[in-house]
């Protein structure tokens, strides 16, 4: 089988892993993203300006696959604070429709004790087929 790295033109490099991964069979595997921006900065302190980030993220891999957001087929959410994403629902869902429209996916979503980079609140790995 061969794979193709995707990186978004203008992104830093990712360090010890791939954004994301491009199978034969035009399967998309997307490492895990959080709320940075492409220099690896985070631009929103707050759940909701993370989540919007993060999915912005993906659908840049997506797109620097060739694809769309519609071709996402999975999302698995890690979250550092339930009470907070429970509390924001509008706002979460709002934010969700803004990049990915009336688009759902397969998701989960696992709260977990923490994440790699501190700053980080959510967490965020996809799966797409493209074309």
């Amino acid at each position: 089988m061969t794979l193709k790295t995707i990186q978004p033109d203008g992104w830093a490099p990712a360090k010890g892993y791939a954004n994301g991964m491009l199978t034969e069979g035009q399967t998309l595997h997307i490492g895990g993203q959080i709320g940075w921006n492409g220099d690896q900065v985070f631009e929103a302190h707050d759940f909701v300006g993370q989540m919007e980030q993060t999915l912005k993220n993906i659908a840049a891999i997506v797109e620097e696959a060739g694809g769309s957001v519609t071709d996402i087929a999975r999302l698995t959410w890690f979250i550092k604070d339930k009470r907070e994403y429970l509390a924001k629902q509008k706002d979460v869902g709002a934010a969700y429709r803004r990049v990915m429209g009336r688009h759902f996916p397969a998701m989960s979503v696992v709260v977990v004790a923490d994440l790699i980079e501190d700053e980080a609140l959510i967490e965020i790995e996809a799966t797409a087929q493209i074309g």
